[in-house]
């Protein structure tokens, strides 16, 4: 059995305060909700479109890290042309943090790499940005969640 801890240190505190999920894409939320509610026993949550992003999303929640199944829905979209070079997969991991524009004036501070340089609506109410790519070999999300927005 893993523990997946996240610390990651902001001027002598932690930037990060926990993993808050693994996103995976796939072509057919549908079949992949039974599939993973079935076969690896996860329990269902919730489902959101969302419509900025052009995804439909399934949340599965535990109590050591969540699961978000993405699924493009259009051919115009990120996701999308994931699948199409990768085919379906882990997308990215997103960090937890408590206060998204600090969290964010820090990362431009250190000229990290981003997607977008301000929160955009994530699911169910969260603040969400993005570090491309090419900074760590995947796609990373900070994300805050709508309690703590």
């Amino acid at each position: 059995m893993y523990v997946i801890k996240a610390s990651v240190k902001r001027r002598g505190q932690e930037m990060f305060t926990n993993i808050d999920h693994m996103a995976i894409c796939v072509k057919d939320l549908n079949e992949s909700i039974k599939k993973y509610e079935n076969e690896l026993g996860l329990a269902y949550s919730y489902r959101e479109i969302v419509n900025d992003q052009g995804v439909e999303i399934a949340f599965f929640e535990s109590k050591k890290i969540n699961i978000e199944l993405i699924q493009p829905l259009t051919t115009i979209n990120p996701v999308h042309k994931y699948i199409e070079k990768k085919g379906e997969g882990l997308h990215h991991i997103a960090f937890q943090v408590d206060d998204i524009e600090k969290s964010l004036n820090e990362l431009k501070k250190r000229q990290f790499s981003l997607i977008n340089h301000s929160p955009r609506n994530g699911t169910n109410g969260s603040k969400a940005i993005f570090i491309h790519p090419k900074q760590f070999g995947m796609l990373i999300e900070i994300v805050q969640n709508k309690g703590e927005v």
